[in-house]
């Protein structure tokens, strides 16, 4: 796990050239209003997941093998736990391989906030919980396939 300035982050671009380019484009973009959905920066490969969600109290720990994820608030601050996926015991949701996910049902080793104008990079070995908070708020999650 990564979490970082957007406006800082050329050094973490150096480690490979798929989160170099998303990491540019979200540079470029973070401040945009885009309609929800979804935003191909390089088909099948890089792609910018547009949300505006609900967010809870409490989130399940998720992970996934194909992705990495790079979450990136636009209007509110959103605390997201994080877990090495190797500690975890309690899994509620098998891995899909269609949609890329398993949920779990241990309890986050961390919880830390990430603002508008901050990232966070969440690789396969990291089960993460994003959308804790009050209220609603709007964020870019980019997905970059692995292989």
């Amino acid at each position: 796990m990564i979490l970082g300035d957007i406006n800082n982050c050329h050094d973490i671009s150096l480690l490979n050239t798929r989160i170099s380019k998303a990491l540019e484009w979200a540079k470029a973009h973070h401040n945009e209003i885009f309609p929800k959905g979804i935003i191909e920066i390089e088909e099948g490969v890089i792609k910018v997941n547009c949300e505006e969600v609900a967010m809870v109290p409490q989130q399940m720990l998720e992970a996934h093998r194909r992705y990495i994820d790079i979450h990136i608030p636009q209007s509110d601050e959103e605390t997201i736990g994080w877990a090495p996926i190797h500690n975890l015991q309690n899994c509620i949701t098998p891995y899909n391989d269609e949609k890329d996910i398993a949920f779990y049902g241990d309890a986050p080793q961390c919880l830390f906030p990430v603002r508008p104008g901050q990232f966070v990079i969440f690789f396969p070995e990291d089960a993460h919980a994003p959308n804790i908070g009050i209220g609603n708020h709007r964020k870019l999650c980019i997905k970059i396939a692995i292989d």
